[in-house]
């Protein structure tokens, strides 16, 4: 959409704002604010640290209540992408290693995330393995929420940890005064079973607990047809559990505890092949060049999965015991002194420990050998095979945090204020260790049991990294008029990192029978007798020690104007500017650290409520972004004399200058009683202004950008649009409330990858489909059954392709969710 569409957008929005604000210009200033006549009136938010009106708050933000959550079979924050217009969501190493992408700012592998996740206003414990890990995404926190908050654009004041992109709150629900819970069952698709049980119990006045449990379990949607392995992926397996204390010490000093608890364990993922290079495939048969023998095998398995009449549900697998475990626990303690009505100071301190093992098919080949060729039947190689080390999991880091938040009011109430700061002190818990297997086929990769090869080995690579965040902060608000504020807001923040690692090839010479001989990875820092032309060998894997540190230190800001001509009418504009911390990358020789990127936010936008017969809301919000110093993923050559010297790497640079600019609408309305009609709408226009290559070492030919200078930027669909309709028949009490929803979700095609590096980079333009239908109080009773069903029309895609062409000749992508449904039964007890 160019210069007209620009204007197209402008006018559209422009014109349905002045629509939608008629009614409510035309209401007397005066008259009652009943909250919920526009359905958004009684929606609290905490998107400025302390609870606001939805519709009071200058900020673009989609809220899910847990109802919605409920009906949307939302069970991990990875599902979200499929909701929030805004949001997009990277699962190329799966959903429980998924990173979020808002409004175009995508977090490249190893490196700082761009969208924080909040649980009870506490950043995600950190998780930085040999994968994106953790950071908030997976399961076990999508129940007995509050509400779940998404922030578009830079939040880097207020909130702990710097981000680019914007923030995810989940807020928990806190225990309340009265003797409640309920219990609820689902059974459904994939032999579904889920029990959540839910129980508040106010033991005194001044002491309330409320404990929650979630237990899941559903069989794999991807039929695994190799033999090897489980018979299923994709699979769901976990247990959640919440304990919540409220304890009033006294009128004015509360002490709020969430201690909270998650595994999951399951077979993980395995991405779909779908392409092969039939070109190289076909010269193999009339050279026999062994160099094309690897895209022969790849174009076998294709032909092999079609000559079943494979779906897009069906995969092969290379790994005998493929796992994908995460254990999680956290304490979060919040204590509030109400000092006086016009000073609020919180005590906000934290500790979790996070551990994950995984064990997976990176590409998803099974390269056998094909009939007429010796060894037919047999494993040619594995490609990318990740395993668990032998030094500790594949991630263990423990996170701390502490913050002292001072609020206040003064100026007769003109003026609300608040400061702050904020530590987060992350320590790994062990060696975060995995062993990959690298085009060669070990049937026990933990004690070298492989087959010779002079041409694979097993990267040996463990790790420990140390965080240490500091930030401090201040942002007030300023009413000039009883129309008019102004918002200013400064964080200043001190990012430090260190990682050590040990990062050593295993090789099994066909000259030795296959005997395993440990090598450093990096040669320019452990040569061998002969300089770097030669490998250093070493008595075994507790050697070839590497240390980066990092440290940054930026200011981050905020100020805004925002006129509200009547209580339903906000127009605000601000210039944020954001950041994002460095990173390391240890087995990038040359480029292991990069700097901190920064973007400079400008947003426009207007939130508007109306009331009477046609009542509802109607929010929307303009942004530019100006993207600078953008930390980029790129493909590296490595020069022909330093072939088999250096490692081949996908090194971050900051080398990127991007333009990114939107719309974002966000709507509902009550035509008539009992039906209700939500809208969320995205324009998203990206791109890569420029790549500036840094000075390249000597070992490197070329490095380009994973993403095309002039084209869009990953995993930024121009246009999502989200519609649900929710009506509720008009029956009596007595009955029961009835009622029908449904959602429809379009997203534009759009590039997970540069086209330069796989022919699955698109991800294919999609419309979803989903149903829910629920008998709450069900003939004057506690109890509620609903049903479900997801992707009704069974839409099946790539969500994230493998990039796997131009390594070994074949690829695909991660598969989407097929149809799924189930019945819920729930029982209601208490006051």
């Amino acid at each position: 959409m160019g210069k007209f569409g620009l204007k197209l957008a402008t006018a559209l929005s422009s014109g349905m704002l002045i629509g939608f604000a008629a009614p409510a210009l035309a209401q007397d200033d005066g008259a009652p604010q009943a909250t919920s006549a526009s359905g958004a009136g009684d929606i609290i938010v905490t998107a400025r640290r302390s609870e606001e009106r939805l519709q009071d708050v200058p900020i673009s933000i989609t809220v899910l209540d847990q109802d919605t959550i409920t009906k949307r079979n939302i069970i991990s924050t990875a599902d979200l992408g499929n909701y929030v217009p805004s949001l997009s969501v990277n699962s190329q190493f799966g959903p429980e290693k998924s990173s979020f992408v808002i409004r175009g700012f995508t977090q490249e592998y190893h490196t700082a995330p761009t969208v924080g996740v909040y649980f009870a206003d506490v950043i995600a414990p950190r998780a930085l393995g040999p994968t994106t890990s953790g950071n908030g995404a997976g399961v076990g926190n999508m129940f007995d929420l509050e509400n779940l908050q998404v922030l578009k654009g830079p939040q880097g004041t207020l909130f702990g940890r710097n981000t680019t992109g914007g923030a995810i709150l989940l807020v928990p629900t806190k225990p309340k005064d009265t003797l409640e819970g309920y219990v609820e069952g689902t059974i459904g698709k994939y032999d579904t079973r889920r029990v959540e049980a839910v129980l508040n119990v106010p033991l005194a006045d001044t002491f309330k607990v409320r404990l929650g449990i979630d237990r899941n379990k559903r069989d794999g949607y991807l039929r695994n047809h190799s033999g090897v392995g489980p018979d299923r992926f994709r699979d769901v397996d976990y247990i959640a559990a919440r304990l919540s204390i409220v304890a009033d010490l006294t009128p004015d000093l509360e002490n709020y505890t969430i201690a909270s608890y998650s595994k999951t364990d399951t077979n993980g993922d395995v991405p779909r092949m779908l392409y092969c290079n039939q070109d190289a495939a076909n010269q193999f048969l009339q050279t026999f060049n062994p160099a094309l023998f690897l895209p022969f095998t790849a174009c076998a398995q294709v032909a092999r999965q079609n000559a079943r009449g494979d779906g897009i549900w069906d995969v092969e697998n290379n790994n005998l015991t493929p796992r994908q475990q995460v254990n999680t626990w956290q304490i979060i303690n919040t204590t509030t002194w109400q000092a006086s009505d016009n000073l609020t100071i919180k005590n906000i301190v934290s500790y979790a420990e996070y551990r994950e093992w995984a064990d997976f098919s990176l590409w998803g080949d099974n390269l056998l050998i094909p009939e007429g060729f010796p060894g037919a039947g047999f494993l040619a190689t594995k490609t990318i095979t990740l395993h668990g080390g032998l030094k500790g999991p594949t991630t263990a880091q423990s996170t701390f945090t502490e913050e002292l938040q001072i609020q206040g009011t003064a100026a007769n109430g003109k003026l609300n204020w608040q400061a702050g700061a904020y530590l987060e002190v992350s320590k790994p818990l062990a060696w975060n260790s995995q062993l990959v297997e690298i085009f060669i086929t070990c049937p026990d990769v933990r004690t070298n049991q492989c087959i010779p090869t002079d041409t694979g080995s097993i990267s040996d690579a463990s790790s420990k990294d140390w965080f240490n965040n500091k930030g401090f902060y201040a942002q007030a608000t300023y009413d000039l008029s009883d129309q008019f504020s102004v918002t200013g807001g400064i964080r200043y923040t001190i990012d430090k990192q260190t990682d050590k690692a040990q990062l050593l090839n295993i090789v099994f010479p066909t000259s030795l029978g296959g005997q395993a001989l440990y090598t450093c990875q990096n040669r320019l820092l452990y040569p061998g007798p002969g300089g770097p032309l030669t490998p250093l060998f070493v008595p075994d894997s507790n050697n070839c020690d590497q240390v980066f540190k990092i440290k940054s230190k930026k200011p981050t800001w905020l100020i805004g104007i925002d006129y509200k001509p009547s209580d339903d009418i906000l127009l605000y504009a601000k210039w944020a500017r954001g950041y994002r911390a460095g990173s390391i990358t240890n087995n990038s020789i040359g480029f292991e650290t990069s700097k901190p990127e920064k973007v400079d936010s400008y947003e426009v936008g207007a939130k508007t409520s109306f009331r009477g017969a046609f009542s509802g809301y109607y929010n929307v919000a303009g942004f530019y972004n100006d993207f600078q110093n953008q930390q980029l993923a790129t493909n590296s050559v490595i020069a022909p004399e330093w072939q088999g010297i250096i490692p081949p790497a996908a090194p971050t640079v900051n080398a990127g200058k991007s333009r990114i600019w939107g719309v974002e609408v966000d709507a509902s309305v009550r035509p008539f009683e009992g039906f209700r009609l939500d809208v969320g709408y995205t324009y998203l226009n990206t791109k890569l202004q420029s790549f500036t290559a840094p000075d390249l070492p000597i070992y490197y030919s070329s490095l380009t950008p994973a993403t095309a200078v002039g084209g869009p930027l990953p995993l930024s669909p121009k246009n999502r649009v989200t519609i649900t309709g929710n009506y509720t028949l008009p029956l009596d009490d007595s009955i029961g409330q009835i009622s029908f929803g449904a959602t429809f979700t379009h997203t534009d095609g759009h590039e997970a990858r540069s086209p330069d590096a796989t022919p699955a980079y698109y991800v294919v333009p999609t419309d979803h489909l989903n149903l829910n239908a629920s008998w709450e109080s069900i003939l004057s009773s506690n109890f509620d059954l609903s049903f479900f069903m997801t992707n009704v029309t069974n839409e099946a895609y790539i969500v994230f392709p493998s990039s796997s062409y131009f390594t070994f000749g074949g690829d695909g992508g991660h598969v989407n969710e097929p149809r799924m449904w189930g019945v819920r039964l729930k029982y209601r007890f208490g006051e």
